[in-house]
């Protein structure tokens, strides 16, 4: 099952996802390397600057879901004001599965 992990950062933390961001990168990668990883990428701000993210994963069930998001660099790091998990069905432009 998907799941939306909508991340917003903490106000003043530009600096903190930068220094945090190779290993949020790895930790990514190797969500992509165990087929759990849609896809990524942050919110960006008026001025184009990072200020959220969204994480679309695969986890069997909310409770993996919340494990993953928890395990995530920026998180464990303390960027996130708060991170919302939700369910998601992609309908439209999926790519198709071999």
């Amino acid at each position: 099952m998907l799941f939306a992990l909508i991340c917003k950062d903490k106000p003043g933390s530009l600096q903190l996802r930068a220094d945090t961001r190779p290993a949020h990168a790895a930790f990514l990668e190797g969500l992509i390397g165990e087929g759990k990883l849609a896809f990524a990428g942050p919110f960006l701000d008026a001025d184009g600057k990072p200020e959220g993210s969204l994480v679309m994963i695969e986890a069997p069930d909310m409770a993996g879901a919340q494990a993953l998001a928890a395990a995530d660099p920026y998180a464990k790091a303390g960027l996130f004001e708060n991170v919302e998990i939700r369910a998601w069905n992609w309908v439209f432009q999926k790519p198709a599965t071999e």
